[in-house]
């Protein structure tokens, strides 16, 4: 059912240092800043040769990423994001193994206009999980 890693999220309190880092320390390609209002998050992504990084400043503070900063305020690995061919087929076969998706069951549209669903982390050893239609 998985196909590669689409990304690795990394929550970040400064989303304008982060991108300072990744681009001029490291000579990182960095998309431009893209708000998703929906999922309350500004997002960018560092290209790399075999994947993205994706990350992720709340928007506010009733954010998701905004609580995991709390917990972590350096900010730190928030998810990994898992393609898949069929979201929807991918969604029934997790709900009959005893997944969990977060939120509501619909897929959500994500930074790369694809739909995407988030799996809970405690059914998959503490790791946030989500899955992108590709």
């Amino acid at each position: 059912m998985l196909g590669r890693v689409n990304h690795i999220a990394i929550a970040v309190p400064d989303l304008a240092a982060a991108v300072t880092a990744y681009r001029d320390t490291l000579g990182a390609s960095v998309s431009a800043p893209q708000v998703l209002s929906e999922h309350g998050v500004t997002v960018v992504f560092v290209e790399l040769p075999n994947t993205k990084l994706e990350l992720l400043e709340p928007l506010g503070p009733d954010s998701p990423i905004a609580a995991f900063l709390q917990k972590n305020p350096s900010g730190g690995m928030h998810h990994i994001c898992y393609e898949v061919s069929d979201i929807l087929a991918a969604r029934e076969h997790l709900i009959q193994a005893g997944a969990r998706v977060l939120g509501s069951p619909d897929p959500k549209i994500g930074a790369h206009g694809k739909p995407v669903l988030f799996l809970h982390p405690k059914d998959f050893f503490g790791t946030l999980i989500e899955i992108e239609q590709v």
